[in-house]
């Protein structure tokens, strides 16, 4: 019986594998076996490919579907000329802003791939430092949802004054601490594969290194590289990256427990240059094969693989409106322009740029499309937008120094409790009705205000290639929460 299960499945998968292939064109033809000559020779040859684990990264990304499907056909290949192939593990971590649709992608890509239920292919998702079975419809977890929001609000106050706020900087660092844990877990893999632009890497990493910082966990050391660099840099920055977040006792080891390498033995395989041809002519693979379905939004999102556009065009609006003394609909406009900028300097089809502005919308309905990005800003992020322009404005660090300016500008009814505030961001006694206030108005909690209190803001610089600890300042220490920097 087993045996003609196996001789039935492995038709099917030859049968899924003449059908991606059927989609490839001669240059994805050529380049899927340069791959599979990739994964022999770092596996050490065709007699060890059985006992090779490489990993992928699943977020439901046009690009990480395609990348995916182009590793399933090495898998199929090898597995329809040898005995053996090698193991495929596809994690996804789930932070507050994966969206329905980017799960539902990945579904449908698994399902057409034939992923599930194949003994060679493990399917697991991260939600707050927990490794699950691959869910498409769940939901995250109540504490992924409130970890997500602390770090997110904890990096965002780490800024100097009228520094525009990079909203995904948790992003970054949860994605990193989750590539440095995964590929540990149930035995470690052997490599991870990344198909990223050279550009992308280099964006992930000078935006990891801006995470780190503001983590206060110290910076990157500077390099010219891109993710050939990535597992090494990860052990550098320790075991958990919220350290100076919390207090001993308060961090969510990871889990299930005692399943988790303590040395990790993974390299990073860059297939970069085995993504041929242009977009246009993956649209059939991605849509009538995978069933890769899009907004029109996110298609053409460029290297900032973590931005939403509708809720970075809030936020810009947000940041004229608020801090700039300009109107919301200049920062909104300001961000299209932006953004058709930056596409077309990566060559997206002029087409393409209409469509991506007219599912935008135009200016006209603003006032409907703020209200929709209110609404989602608290229900992924639970962020209300009192609480979004207090991060905004970052009052609290460096011993409350631009307290007094966002209570005249926000709060002026406050400016009478100025003194108790300061109190209770000391750990001294302060009235109730005070430290809810603060608590309110920030989302954060006291103790955690608190923490902003004694840091420090950082400067960042503009790349990598510099050395981190020049961008300190005085009285920083890198490994430290007490008057830390960001670079």
């Amino acid at each position: 019986m087993t045996t003609i299960h196996d001789q039935a499945m492995n038709y099917v998968y030859q049968q899924v594998l003449q059908r991606l292939q059927s989609f490839f064109s001669r240059a994805e033809r050529t380049a899927l076996q340069l791959l599979i000559q990739r994964l022999l020779v770092a596996a050490g040859g065709m007699e060890h490919i059985g006992n090779f684990k490489v990993m992928v990264i699943q977020s439901g990304s046009r690009d990480s579907c395609y990348t995916l499907a182009l590793l399933r056909a090495a898998q199929l290949s090898l597995a329809g000329r040898a005995p053996a192939t090698f193991q495929l593990r596809v994690a996804t971590l789930r932070l507050s802003g994966t969206s329905h649709s980017a799960l539902h992608n990945m579904h449908r890509s698994f399902g057409a791939l034939f992923l599930y239920d194949d003994p060679r292919v493990e399917l697991v998702m991260v939600d707050h430092h927990q490794v699950l079975p691959f869910a498409h419809d769940g939901v995250p977890s109540e504490d992924n949802l409130e970890a997500n929001r602390m770090n997110l609000l904890m990096m965002g106050h780490r800024r100097i004054a009228n520094e525009r706020l990079e909203f995904w900087d948790d992003a970054y660092l949860a994605t990193a601490e989750f590539y440095s844990q995964i590929a540990r877990w149930n035995n470690g893999v052997d490599a991870m594969i990344g198909a990223e632009s050279s550009s992308r890497q280099k964006l992930f990493l000078e935006g990891l290194n801006r995470a780190a910082l503001k983590a206060g966990i110290g910076g990157l050391l500077p390099s010219h590289g891109g993710f050939e660099v990535l597992f090494p840099t990860l052990d550098r920055l320790g075991s958990n990256y919220y350290r100076q977040f919390h207090t001993d006792g308060e961090d969510m080891p990871w889990r299930p427990e005692g399943q988790f390498e303590a040395c990790r033995r993974s390299s990073f395989i860059d297939i970069s240059d085995m993504i041929v041809g242009k977009l246009d002519e993956r649209w059939p693979l991605l849509s009538d094969f995978l069933g890769f379905q899009t907004d029109g939004l996110t298609l053409y999102h460029g290297d900032h693989e973590f931005a939403e556009p509708r809720v970075a065009a809030h936020l810009r609006g947000l940041q004229a409106s608020i801090i700039e003394g300009r109107t919301y609909e200049a920062g909104v406009a300001e961000f299209l322009q932006d953004s058709l900028k930056t596409m077309r300097s990566n060559h997206v089809p002029e087409p393409a740029c209409e469509q991506w502005l007219a599912t935008f919308g135009n200016l006209l309905d603003l006032e409907q499309r703020r209200l929709h990005a209110v609404n989602h800003m608290q229900e992924v992020f639970g962020l209300n937008e009192t609480q979004l322009t207090c991060l905004l404005f970052a009052p609290f660090i460096e011993q409350g120094a631009g307290l007094e300016r966002f209570l005249r500008e926000c709060h002026p009814g406050m400016l009478v409790a100025l003194p108790d505030l300061h109190r209770a961001m000391q750990g001294l006694h302060a009235p109730e009705q005070v430290m809810k206030w603060m608590t309110d108005v920030s989302g954060l909690p006291v103790k955690l205000i608190a923490r902003l209190y004694a840091m420090a803001p950082v400067q960042l610089p503009e790349s990598l290639d510099f050395d981190p600890r020049d961008a300190q300042v005085e009285g920083v220490q890198s490994n430290s929460g007490e008057r830390s920097a960001e670079g």
